[in-house]
């Protein structure tokens, strides 16, 4: 949101330099505001380009050099695609060319308006995003000095290549990348110290280290002669949420091409896995959820007090039901419900809304513990409007995979290969996997293959398009109940 706005000023200062260089009036009505600086085009055409050139990735240790660098790039193939759009609508201003006012090279730049605000958009594009991913960048590692905004990283590895790692991003403190301890390479180790942080242990003891002392992040930085041993260590990091980031101990121009690979001073970094919701990426869709919230809240509010009276006149027990869930990086959370079950008189055997959760199985159709009103607002997903709440104080977001109870997480991180993903973005109130009809008692394993396909395919337009679809296939479907 912070670059649309760095958008649509560049586009009202190009706007306003035109129209005082050829003496016209401002309109008198807001919407050609709108129209003449060319807003409505600049912002979404930037903002599409600037997913494309993956200013939205999260890059700690990218240069801002390169930020930058692909600022400009971005910004040039927004003013071409803004000039190929005003022409695909027919917009009667790009074929209005005044007289000349001399012969000489590029006259038409200087006295056709539309082409003047054009080259100048080109110019206050890069320079008003660029200032202010600039000023961010800035404010970002003031906080980090601070010891804000930090990541805490443990590094696997504790021979020359891993303790090159440590040093490097000790000495490069702008990222906010902060090593917390090491993990030995080897399988034991009796070793309590290396760069005065503490080993943790050895790779043998890796799924105890990393469940007794969590981490953001860990970095592989094993020797080329342990390369054999990779795959496994993959295969034990895909149990837990954590972004999983690899040192080759190579040089660059000889990893494989479809990897992301970033230097830090030189160093090699190969981005084999991370939370696609970091970074700016992140702080836009956390943007988008703040706004949809309130809207949903206005909106579905007067529904809400009539669910509410209705569930207390016609059964005993509290309206909201409060279960406990696990969100982005395996936080727990309380999340909201409507209650839609009876509650038994011995509170031993309470069989609240979801009371099913309390054992292996979920509702299935037809349960007689689900009341008549509540099997009427789990078919219309009414019973999750609460969730908006959730979604405004951050403990979910609009979309992204359902939330599970801990004890199915724990269960399903040894069953599952590559489960634990899910929990590298927070839990929403829809999804893909929901959209397409996954809901209910339906296939896990296919309910996995949708979150992981949003998981690595992860846009805000994705966001978008499945928040515009769970208003026609999300609330109504006859797997729930």
């Amino acid at each position: 949101m912070l670059d649309a706005g760095a958008i649509a000023t560049s586009a009202f200062v190009a706007w306003t330099i035109r129209l005082k260089r050829f003496d016209q009036p401002f309109p008198s009505q807001w919407e050609e505001f709108l129209k003449d600086s060319l807003i409505l085009f600049a912002v979404p055409i930037a903002i599409l380009s600037m997913v494309f050139f993956k200013l939205y990735k999260p890059r700690r240790d990218q240069a801002i050099t390169d930020e930058l660098g692909q600022v400009f790039k971005a910004s040039f193939v927004s003013v071409m695609m803004i000039i190929v759009a005003l022409w695909a609508v027919g917009s009667s201003r790009i074929n209005a060319v005044g007289p000349p006012q001399a012969v000489y090279p590029g006259w038409r730049l200087a006295t056709d308006p539309l082409r003047f605000q054009l080259v100048l958009l080109a110019v206050m594009l890069p320079i008003f995003v660029g200032s202010f991913r600039f000023t961010l960048r800035l404010a970002l590692r003031s906080m980090r000095r601070r010891g804000w905004n930090m990541r805490h990283v443990a590094i696997l590895g504790v021979g020359r290549l891993g303790q090159i790692t440590a040093r490097t991003l000790t000495r490069n403190s702008w990222t906010g990348i902060g090593v917390t301890y090491f993990i030995s390479h080897h399988e034991h180790t009796s070793r309590t110290k290396c760069l005065n942080l503490d080993i943790a242990g050895g790779v043998g003891e890796l799924e105890s280290i990393l469940e007794n002392k969590p981490i953001d992040a860990i970095y592989l930085a094993i020797p080329s002669a342990m390369s054999a041993q990779l795959p496994i260590i993959l295969r034990r990091l895909e149990r837990f949420a954590v972004d999983v980031r690899i040192v080759p101990d190579v040089h660059p121009r000889y990893l494989p091409q479809n990897m992301v690979v970033s230097e830090l001073e030189g160093m090699p970094i190969l981005s084999y896995r991370e939370s696609p919701m970091a970074g700016m990426g992140g702080f836009f869709k956390r943007g988008i959820d703040i706004v949809g919230a309130c809207v949903g809240l206005i909106l579905f509010m007067p529904v809400m007090i009539a669910v509410a009276i209705a569930i207390r006149l016609t059964s005993s027990g509290p309206v909201i039901f409060k279960q406990q869930r696990v969100s982005l990086g395996g936080d727990t959370f309380k999340i909201w419900k409507f209650r839609t079950m009876y509650i038994a008189d011995d509170q031993s055997e309470d069989l609240g809304d979801d009371a099913d959760d309390a054992t292996t199985a979920w509702t299935s159709k037809g349960d007689p513990r689900i009341t008549r009103l509540g099997h009427w607002l789990r078919v219309t997903s009414l019973d999750e409007l609460p969730q908006l709440f959730n979604v405004l104080i951050g403990d979910m977001a609009l979309v992204g995979p359902r939330p599970e109870r801990p004890e199915l997480i724990d269960r399903f991180r040894e069953d599952w290969r590559g489960y634990m993903l899910r929990q590298q973005v927070k839990a929403g109130m829809t999804g893909w996997a929901q959209v397409n009809g996954l809901r209910g008692d339906t296939s896990l394993r296919k309910r996995l293959q949708y979150d992981l396909f949003y998981i690595r395919n992860w846009t805000v337009w994705f966001d978008m398009r499945i928040l515009v679809l769970t208003i026609f296939r999300g609330f109504i479907h006859r797997n729930a109940h």
